[in-house]
């Protein structure tokens, strides 16, 4: 199946977050607004939060189509203050990683 509206690719990449952050063990605290700067808030065992940017990775064709990059903006200057993480969903794979950023990303760093 293929969704050409954007907000349907974040909606359902958020859908697929929600459940794959509580197969992690995660507590899970969804954005009830459609913006903002936090589309999710997870909590582990310990009690520790993780402020995160749900993305949706598109079409690589120079990988030959695989679900790699992200694309668009990234992280605002609003994110990086607040320490917000992206967390990409593939969706060829229903899977999900963390994206690493550079050292001099976040205003801490």
């Amino acid at each position: 199946m293929i969704i050409k509206d954007h907000k349907r690719k974040g909606d359902i990449a958020e859908h697929y977050a929600v459940s794959w952050l509580w197969e992690q063990g995660y507590e899970v605290f969804k954005n009830s607004g459609c913006s903002g700067a936090v589309d999710i808030i997870a909590m582990n065992q310990e009690g520790e939060f993780i402020l995160l940017d749900i993305k949706t990775a598109k079409r690589d064709e120079r990988r030959k189509n695989k679900y790699v990059s992200v694309g668009g903006r990234g992280l605002s200057e609003q994110q990086k203050k607040l320490g917000i993480q992206q967390l990409v969903f593939d969706p060829t794979t229903k899977e999900f990683r963390f994206v690493k950023h550079l050292k001099g990303t976040f205003k801490n760093d």
